[in-house]
């Protein structure tokens, strides 16, 4: 039995197949710049707050940040890997594939969640030991991962949701799933990490619990929303049917992406535990930087989301032309939006860093990395928009392949023969070198899979 044999009550349609290519992607972008805005403040927040608490809080943090970011990158892989084969088969016409593996996708999500969060729980100690994390930071690294690895679940249930929203072309209400778990987010941070209302606070694990209390309203969003999705959630579709179909089909795109996605923070771990050997100092100031860096990249994470529904419905549709045209406006905004906002880091760096700490070697710290690494802010744009196109159409090997050598053989080699000379700044360079890497090969690429291996019979 293929996974086609039940239908939805009525055809989904592939609704960015049709009309301006600039409209799709200012309509779908925008709202995934607010979701996606939201999402970012977290950390900030998360880092403001812990930040009172001590220099210390702020280091154990930022060693926490990378694992975190690696473990959701893994989510957004499966998040990609759904929306990819939703688009594309709304794209092609065929509804009823398409809320199959919706459903499937939704359910894949949950039971990987549920895997990752005990393999983190079980491994925690080693992890942050081979991160060089000093003995007196791991009782407070412990605090917050353990209630956040049995939480880490709901994260990846938000995952499976706003693929199949996304795939449909429903960036608003992918946008407000992840405004609600913010939102929560920021309204309980300082009650439970530093106090309010004659509640003490729990320090860093009060971080841990806005953050999980955050997550479960997020479900309970996307699980309403999809109610009223022209694909609804609706399990019974699973029901008696070959379920190797809609999972090869996932598994062909998440894997490779979950992979690709997770492979930068993986290389951010590494480079977090070589400037732990430079000092507690350079540990904080990176961390926070890092996490304030992630706020002002937010327009071109939010377009690298949205360039997938758009590519991944007129490539099913066989539109190749269009999908080009998509291509070439998104690189576009990369460059001129990385730029802008580069030369706004590096001119406030010191006045940035202050909003996180009043320690002047993490300041310093702070400024630092901005000075080096914004530059590379087009470059990171370029690269992840590549990778949201090439995900997209079923390429996700090749994106998986450019990430892997973009961290192995450009970031970390350059870290590793810098640092002894060079310090903290080897590892900052590293970074930007590795960004301008991925723009260079992402623009090849999407050059090679959209251009010259593109079927003859596109349509401009």
């Amino acid at each position: 039995m293929s996974d086609d044999t039940t239908k939805p009550d009525k055809p989904v349609s592939a609704k960015l197949t049709q009309g301006s290519i600039t409209g799709h992607l200012v309509g779908q972008t925008l709202p995934a710049i607010i979701g996606v805005a939201a999402i970012m403040s977290i950390g900030l927040v998360d880092a403001y707050f812990i930040g009172q608490l001590g220099s210390k809080q702020l280091a154990a943090i930022s060693f926490i940040f990378p694992i975190t970011v690696a473990l959701s990158s893994l989510g957004v892989g499966v998040m990609v890997g759904i929306n990819s084969v939703v688009a594309r088969a709304l794209g092609e016409g065929n509804s009823e594939q398409a809320a199959r593996r919706a459903n499937f996708g939704i359910a894949f999500a949950v039971f990987a969640g549920i895997a990752m969060g005990l393999m983190l729980f079980a491994l925690q100690d080693p992890l942050f030991r081979l991160m060089n994390a000093p003995d007196d930071l791991l009782p407070l690294i412990r605090t917050y991962m353990q209630p956040f690895a049995l939480g880490f679940p709901l994260i990846l249930a938000i995952m499976g949701f706003n693929g199949v929203l996304r795939g449909q072309g429903e960036a608003r209400k992918t946008s407000l799933v992840s405004i609600t778990y913010a939102a929560v987010n920021w309204v309980l941070d300082p009650i439970l990490i530093t106090g309010a209302f004659g509640f003490e606070g729990l320090g860093i694990l009060g971080a841990a619990y806005a953050t999980i209390i955050g997550w479960g309203f997020g479900v309970v969003t996307a699980a309403l929303l999809m109610r009223k999705a022209a694909i609804p959630l609706d399990l019974s579709l699973l029901r008696g049917s070959n379920l190797v179909d809609p999972a090869k089909a996932i598994l062909r795109v998440a894997g490779p992406a979950a992979f690709s996605n997770s492979i930068n923070p993986i290389g951010l771990s590494i480079l977090t535990a070589l400037i732990a050997l430079e000092g507690e100092a350079a540990v904080a100031g990176f961390g926070a930087a890092g996490r304030l860096q992630s706020f002002a990249t937010v327009p071109l994470l939010a377009l690298s989301g949205s360039i997938g529904a758009i590519v991944g419905q007129n490539w099913g549709a066989r539109e190749y032309g269009r999908s080009r045209q998509a291509a070439v406006y998104a690189f576009g905004f990369c460059i001129v939006w990385g730029l802008g906002i580069a030369v706004a880091m590096v001119s406030g760096g010191e006045f940035l860093a202050y909003l996180f700490t009043d320690d002047a070697d993490v300041v310093d710290e702070f400024a630092l990395y901005l000075s080096i690494a914004a530059w590379g802010y087009a470059g990171f744009g370029l690269l992840i928009v590549a990778n949201g196109i090439l995900n997209a159409v079923d390429k996700a090997s090749y994106a998986l392949i450019q990430s892997a050598v973009r961290v192995f053989l450009v970031m970390l080699p350059v870290a590793w023969l810098l640092v002894g000379d060079w310090g903290s700044e080897a590892i900052y360079t590293a970074e930007l070198a590795a960004n301008l890497f991925g723009a260079v090969t992402g623009a090849i690429l999407i050059y090679w899979v959209l251009v010259r291996r593109a079927p003859d019979h596109s349509r401009a």
